[in-house]
């Protein structure tokens, strides 16, 4: 499938320690990572038995020094990344990094929406379909689900509507937390890709999680407690029979895994 405007096409960890990350995640979802081949710079692809999942960074003392701290980031593919950073910023949101290129690669830019969540907008080199996401069938190590949990889901659902084409296409009362908004990109298209919904007061802010598929989910909770990280919910039965729980790894970068309960 080629991919449309608006799809998330490649995610991303920023971390502060990279070795160590490479090891509990290696461990954790069962990715394999090799070095990306860029000049003059420490970028390791990952995958799980198929298609690249993402990508690894670490963040320089620079970078650290200036307030960055690891995090997760996808990247949402655009027909042209410079028009499609003016227009975030045009509709209230901001460039964090101006649009610039990787040889080879792509141009991308690091942006925020209005409610300061961080994500990338990339224009590929190629036109070949990314597989990061697997929208057609459960694929263990990829994304599985793309949620956003906002102040203001209206607003998100207005911006991102904007944006990328992105449009509510059913909604599930949660009751006090109010509605899981579910997305389309596209609405001849047959798959869902995520979700929008209202923060949570005890969450502390805005954020976007990316939930990675893997093949025992207290399987991997056990890892997460045995190997220096924390589970901050779940694991929770989500509808469908499968379960999900988020949590932060060693270097505080949160996460979110699926998957079923396997025993």
């Amino acid at each position: 499938m080629t991919n449309k405007h608006g799809d998330f096409i490649w995610y991303e960890l920023m971390t502060s320690d990279a070795d160590a990350s490479q090891d509990f995640y290696g461990g954790l979802v069962g990715w394999t990572f090799e070095d990306s081949g860029q000049p003059n710079a420490d970028y390791r692809i990952f995958r799980k038995d198929g298609p690249n999942a993402g990508g690894l960074m670490p963040l320089s003392k620079e970078m650290q020094d200036g307030g960055a701290r690891p995090l997760w980031a996808g990247y949402v593919g655009v027909e042209d990344a410079d028009a499609a950073a003016k227009k975030i910023a045009d509709l209230g949101g901001a460039v964090l990094m101006p649009p610039t290129d990787i040889p080879g690669v792509g141009r991308f830019a690091f942006v925020k929406d209005p409610q300061g969540v961080p994500l990338y907008v990339m224009r590929g080199a190629s036109d070949a379909p990314s597989e990061a996401f697997a929208h057609s069938a459960p694929r263990e190590g990829h994304c599985a689900w793309n949620e956003l949990v906002t102040d203001d889901p209206a607003g998100a659902k207005k911006f991102y509507g904007d944006a990328f084409g992105w449009s509510v296409a059913e909604a599930m009362d949660m009751g006090p937390m109010g509605e899981y908004e579910m997305l389309k990109n596209g609405a001849d298209r047959p798959f869902l890709f995520g979700a929008i919904m209202k923060k949570p007061d005890a969450a502390p802010m805005s954020s976007w999680n990316y939930y990675f598929r893997v093949a025992d989910i207290d399987v991997a909770a056990a890892y997460v407690n045995a190997e220096g990280g924390e589970i901050l919910n779940g694991p929770m039965e989500i509808p469908g029979g499968e379960y999900v729980f988020t949590g932060v790894d060693p270097q505080g970068a949160v996460f979110s895994l699926i998957g079923p309960r396997a025993s």
